[in-house]
């Protein structure tokens, strides 16, 4: 056996529905899409948020809210996630993200005061909350904001 010989297995192809081939193959004259209407036409294709042509419901809904552009948004770790880090005195981001505390390599971090440290650590961050901060200062660390 070699790979010219290979051939599909029996029933897997089916042949192609030729339509629009004259009124003897069955499918000729409206070739299988029904009588007239917006669906026998080509091009036809509705998405399926159309309305019929009436005012679609995200325009008669009222616009709520605003997005602030300034938001900083951080990718947040908190102490008891480093309190798990083994043999490390030292944290940085680029630390946080080898050991897949943080997903996204470039975002700013956040360390959030959520469980307790035990160790002395060197934390460096873009941003502490306040209790974080007396933590790691309580526990003998240094919070280095970057």
């Amino acid at each position: 056996m070699d790979l010219g010989s290979l051939k599909y297995a029996p029933g897997s192809v089916k042949k192609e529905k030729r339509v629009g081939r004259g009124p003897g193959s069955g499918h000729g004259k409206t070739a299988t899409r029904g009588h007239n209407g917006q669906k026998s036409r080509s091009g036809d294709s509705i998405p399926p948020w159309f309305e019929g042509g009436q005012m679609p419901l995200q325009r008669r809904l009222p616009k709520r809210g605003f997005v602030n552009i300034f938001r900083k948004e951080y990718a947040v770790v908190n102490l008891r996630d480093l309190n798990r880090l083994e043999g490390v005195d030292k944290v940085t981001p680029e630390l946080l993200y080898e050991r897949r505390l943080v997903r996204k390599k470039n975002m700013p971090v956040k360390i959030l005061g959520e469980g307790e440290i035990t160790r002395a650590m060197e934390v460096t961050a873009h941003a502490f909350s306040k209790s974080a901060k007396e933590k790691i200062e309580a526990a003998g660390g240094k919070a280095i904001v970057l």
